[in-house]
């Protein structure tokens, strides 16, 4: 029974792994697709999204037959509960990608004007944070996971920056507008993966450590 028991942690730990590899890989062509003016990349990406959706409702239900058919306790009630965490982010980080791809088609006429903005480089960190908080998740690694906490504040810079940058390029220029506003949503995305990536991050800790870090220091609100 014991061994039965740890070869279904294996499996849900396997299927985590396999879903944050797939929704690394979605984020990933998102982020190419809008940044390139790539439509066809963008509608493969919306395409996709029922993948992770199994995934996530594949996890669910291994989390729910594990604690139905067993008693877990400490390390393994940790490992359950940061699961069912992590899968419920990992789905939404596909969502995310999903409505990046979404934009590619309205902004594929402003690819000069979107390339001026800072939206790769906030693309770029926030991406970096989701990879991060996964390989913290695989390996056990509570380091790495304190460091992507830490990045979350850059993002929120960026994101602040790209807000008052847009608003300024609307009043200048009317034609800029439906733009302008696209790159803001895309703004508002991307501080929504940091968030996500940081929120599993934070799990990484607590199934680690025992820890919570939930409102560490200089956390912001999150709507």
């Amino acid at each position: 029974m014991e061994r039965h028991f740890e070869k279904e942690l294996e499996n849900l730990k396997s299927n985590l792994i396999r879903m944050g590899s797939l929704v690394d890989a979605q984020l990933g062509s998102a982020c190419r697709a809008l940044f390139e003016g790539d439509i066809a990349r963008a509608r493969e990406v919306m395409q996709a999204d029922t993948e992770v959706d199994r995934f996530d409702t594949m996890i669910d239900r291994q989390c729910q037959d594990i604690f139905a058919l067993t008693q877990p306790v400490a390390i393994d009630l940790r490992l359950l509960m940061s699961a069912l965490k992590i899968n419920s982010q990992l789905e939404r980080i596909g969502d995310i990608a999903v409505n990046i791809a979404e934009r590619v088609e309205p902004l594929a006429p402003f690819r000069a004007f979107l390339m001026e903005t800072k939206l790769s480089e906030m693309a770029g960190v926030a991406r970096i944070m989701v990879r991060d908080s996964l390989d913290a998740f695989i390996h056990n690694d509570p380091s790495r996971a304190t460091r992507v906490l830490v990045s979350d504040d850059v993002v929120d810079t960026l994101d602040g920056g790209i807000f008052r940058a847009m608003i300024d390029r609307m009043e200048q220029n009317h034609e800029l507008i439906r733009a302008a506003g696209h790159v803001l949503i895309l703004s508002r995305h991307l501080e929504r993966l940091a968030d996500h990536a940081t929120n599993i991050a934070e799990d990484v800790i607590f199934l680690v450590e025992a820890r919570l870090v939930k409102h560490h220091e200089g956390d912001k609100s999150r709507a």
